[in-house]
Parts: C-alpha cells; sequence; structure tokens
C-alpha cells in the first residue's frame, strides 16, 4: 500500500508540522541516528479495568505523579467512553474501529470454535500499519518479553502483530505498538509504599458507606497507583532509547473501574476512562478537551497521524485535526460470562438514554465472577436483608429494572434519578430514543438470542470457576452472603494489619 506521509496537522486550530513527528529510532541507537525519520511512532498504553481515578482528573486521594505529568505535557479527554464495560467486545472494538455488535464480538465471552472472522473487508488496524511500513506489536508491562493481552472476540488465520517489544523492529522502521498494563483488574495489589486512607474516601451514594466498601476503594486507587509507577517506567524507558521525540502516546483504559454497578454496566462510571495524547514535542501541553470521545476512534486517529488514510467502513472517527465533534456516543452490553443481558445506551454531553431489552431481570443476576469478587456485592444483600440501604442503593438489588432510563448527567452525575417517567423531559428522551433506534438499525447486525448452545456452554464453564473460586477462600459449596462478607472482611483486616505493623 502506498502511504503519504503527514505534512502538517490541523489541531485544535493550530497547525502542528511534520518537523514535530520526526526523529524516532531502533532500540538501542542513540537519538541522532534518528533524525531522518519521518513517520512518527504511535504508542498505545493500554490499562485494564481503570476509571477516571486519577489526580490529573480531580481524585485528590490517590498519587499518579506520572500520568498526572504525561497529561501536563499533552491533551486530557474529559469525556472518553468505552463502546462496552467489559474488555473483549471493547478491545474488539478498540482494534478495529467497529463497535463490537457491527462485527459480532458483542458476547462476553465466546467459544473459540465459536469464535468467527471479522466481516469481509475489515481488518485490524495493524493491518494497515504493516502495509504503511510500519513494525507493530502488542506486550505485556508486567511480563516483559511477553505478549500483552488481546482477547479480542474473533479469530484470524494471521498474525495480528509482528512482535511484542519495539527493539525487534528494523532499524529506522517506525512503529505502532500497544503495551498492556493488567492492573488494576481484580485482584487488587496493595501499595505498601503509599498506602490509601479508607476513611478518607467519597463514597458514591449508590453504595451504603460501610467499612468494607471503603477498604475496597482503598485498594482499588493503590493498584491505581501502581499503574502509575508502570506507565512512568515505560516513558523512562522510551526516553532512554531515544523515542521520546518520535512518539506519540496514547494513554487509555479498556472500560471502567471493576466495581459494583460500574463495570459490565453502561453508566458512567463503566463506560468513562482516562485519555490522555502526548505529542513527541509536547504540543497542546496541558489541555483539557470536554469532547464525546468513544474508544473505537481510537484506530482512526492512530492510522490518520500516520499518514494512512482511514479505511471508508470504519465506525470510529478521527478526533485530532480538523474534524466534525462527536454529539453522542453510544454502548452496549449483551451477555457477560454466564449472565445474560441486554441494554444499549445512547450519551450527549448532558444526557444519558438507557434501553432496557430484559426489564423483568434484575440488575444484579447471578455472576459468578462478580459473586466472588466484588465485596460490595454480598454485603448490599446482607444490608438488604436488615433493612440497612436507602432507596438509592436498593435500586441495583431490585427484582426487575425499567424499561428505559434517563438521566440529567449535569444535575445528576451519579445517575441514580430516572427521568423517563418525567413529563418535563418527555421532548429529551424522545430525542434520545429517536438516535437510538437509528443507531441500532445502521450498526445492530447481531442476531438475537444468542445460541442456546453458547449460553449453556458458558453457565457450565463459569459454575466450575465458582467452584474452584469458593474452595480457594475455603468457603462451603452454597455461602451465604454473610460467609462471603465475613472473609472479606477477615482479609481486609489481615492486609491493613500487615501495613499498620510496618
Amino acid at each position: 500500500m502506498k502511504t503519504t506521509i503527514i505534512n502538517s496537522l490541523l489541531i485544535g486550530g493550530s497547525l502542528l508540522s511534520a518537523s514535530l513527528l520526526t526523529g524516532a529510532s531502533a532500540a538501542g541507537s542513540s537519538p541522532k541516528e534518528d533524525k531522518n525519520l519521518k513517520k512518527p511512532n504511535i504508542l498505545w498504553i493500554v490499562a485494564d479495568d481503570l476509571g477516571t481515578d486519577l489526580g490529573c482528573y480531580g481524585n485528590q486521594s490517590v498519587k499518579t505523579e506520572n500520568l498526572d505529568r504525561l497529561a501536563g505535557e499533552g491533551i486530557l479527554f474529559s469525556n472518553c467512553h468505552t463502546v462496552t464495560a467489559v474488555c473483549s467486545p471493547s478491545r474488539s472494538g478498540l482494534i478495529t474501529g467497529m463497535y463490537p455488535v457491527s462485527i459480532n464480538c458483542h458476547q462476553h465471552r465466546t467459544r473459540k470454535e465459536a469464535m468467527k472472522k471479522l466481516p469481509k473487508g475489515i481488518k485490524t488496524i495493524t493491518e494497515y500499519f504493516e502495509e504503511a511500513g510500519y513494525y507493530t506489536f502488542n506486550g505485556s508491562c508486567e511480563k516483559p518479553g511477553k505478549p500483552g493481552k488481546e482477547d479480542y472476540n474473533f479469530i484470524t488465520d494471521y498474525e495480528i502483530y509482528d512482535g511484542v517489544d519495539w527493539c525487534e523492529r528494523k532499524e529506522g522502521q517506525p512503529f505502532f505498538g500497544q503495551i498492556q498494563i493488567h492492573k488494576p483488574h481484580r485482584p487488587f495489589r496493595r501499595d505498601t509504599a503509599c498506602p490509601v486512607d479508607p476513611s478518607g474516601l467519597q463514597v458514591p451514594p449508590y453504595w451504603p458507606d460501610h467499612t468494607l466498601i471503603r477498604q475496597d476503594m482503598a485498594f482499588y486507587l493503590e493498584t491505581v497507583q501502581l499503574v502509575d509507577r508502570e506507565v512512568g517506567k515505560i516513558l523512562e524507558r522510551l526516553k532512554k532509547d531515544g523515542l521520546e521525540k518520535n512518539t506519540i502516546v496514547f494513554f487509555v483504559g479498556d472500560q471502567g473501574s471493576p466495581m459494583v454497578r460500574h463495570k459490565q454496566f453502561l453508566y458512567d462510571g463503566g463506560t468513562n476512562t482516562p485519555l490522555i495524547v502526548r505529542f513527541p514535542k509536547k504540543e497542546h501541553a496541558k489541555e483539557v478537551r470536554e469532547e464525546l470521545i468513544s474508544n473505537i476512534d481510537l484506530a482512526a486517529t492512530a492510522l490518520q497521524l500516520a499518514g494512512i488514510k482511514i479505511p471508508a467502513y470504519m465506525q470510529g472517527q478521527n478526533f485530532l485535526g480538523a474534524h466534525e465533534p462527536r454529539t453522542e456516543v453510544f454502548s452496549m452490553r449483551d451477555r457477560r460470562d454466564e449472565s445474560v443481558d441486554r441494554i444499549r445506551a445512547v450519551r450527549t454531553g448532558r444526557f444519558k438514554y438507557i434501553r432496557n431489552y430484559y426489564p423483568e431481570m434484575p440488575y444484579a443476576q447471578y455472576n459468578a465472577y462478580k459473586r466472588n469478587q466484588y465485596p460490595c456485592l454480598p454485603l448490599m444483600e446482607v444490608l438488604k436483608e436488615a433493612n440497612r440501604l436507602s432507596p438509592v442503593q436498593l435500586q441495583f438489588l431490585s427484582d426487575s429494572r425499567p424499561e428505559e432510563e434517563l438521566y440529567d448527567l449535569s444535575a445528576d452525575p451519579y445517575e441514580i434519578y430516572n427521568l423517563a417517567e418525567d413529563a418535563s423531559y418527555r421532548g429529551i428522551k424522545q430525542e434520545l430514543k429517536e438516535k437510538l433506534e437509528q443507531w441500532l438499525e445502521e450498526c445492530d447486525r447481531a442476531t438475537y438470542p444468542e445460541d442456546q448452545r453458547e449460553i449453556d456452554y458458558w453457565k457450565k464453564q463459569m459454575a466450575k470457576m465458582d467452584s474452584i473460586w469458593k474452595v480457594k477462600k475455603r468457603l462451603p459449596l452454597a455461602p451465604t452472603n454473610q460467609e462471603y462478607v465475613s472473609w472479606w472482611e477477615k482479609k481486609f483486616e489481615s492486609l491493613f494489619k500487615s501495613q499498620e505493623s510496618k
């Protein structure tokens, strides 16, 4: 494929010239050897299960100096939303620039035997980069020299990446690469060097203000701090290898935080993730942009930065350079592990409309992973039995849910006051409903219901995992909610005592 080199790029009304995109190297060579390289390197650093819980996003309870510095040297996007709030469909959209429901990648997860190839004509963006002369890689931060997490919900008859690290490319060859950071995915990890005080945290109103929840929040934030240190190491190595001055760095999460009502659901806690972009000479430093970004837009933007034509079929769009900002973003939930569901949502700058296709089912239907990994969930069940939850907290544990939800995000950022039946918002609801229906008609090409054999398979698999987790916790085969809570309380008590003794 013949490619063109970017001569200039219009970003936010200012001009980024090609001279700003020069100077990358093969690993181990000096910056002087890299001045003839014209194409920019593009690096995606992807964190697993990360909400906007960073200092640069306003959270003062967490110390993220490396990411704060990166944001100070680049552009911080406050409204980046993932197309779904679980890894495999989200990552499938990230690497193709397509909605998961458009390419049969929307269920989480799919057996290898049942996975399908991408629809004819649709490629992973690595193919376009390789055709343009780029070296592509996907590496693990925690396991250097090993492949990073892919978790794509499709199969290919080719290797999606050339390798696992930029040092493997030919001398002078530009790269498009990803480095995966598995944190802050559960299980959380303590930051013993900089512990977070649970008592100083702000608990969202949809969770009870309880010691166990505060401790879980603190462990999550400490794990976020460990993510920050990993990012610092990556950026330092980039500089040491003489690559900083010709590499455009993206930092993003694959979805929101791994918490009750966040992960797997379509509220902002599940879809809103950090997005920071730093240019080689730190152009546009300290910019904060509030425009709506979908994570499928990263594919188109990366191609554009490399001077590669964006495929006409791609649903993501370039958000740098001359572009028309999105007026809304769309998100989706389908089967998650063994939990069968279908939810669709559209979000504008101010409002969110959610459609539940199974209103007769509870939000908190049984899910083995969440039951065993989320201390908040059994705790809320215990408190519900004791009549100690507020009406807002009871919503997520209700036996059914409304067909429609509508939230005014400017007045209700926690999305707890459903306005769908409020007559004064009838016009807004109808407008968003029509936007969603149009998007569904154009983009939702999936088949419903899913093949029952696939559902049955995952029910059996997750039942096996359920038993394994219980054995590891030394719990009965049918533990009560209180037994789960007691296990978590003992675990957290031991962790905090070990910290206090140091």
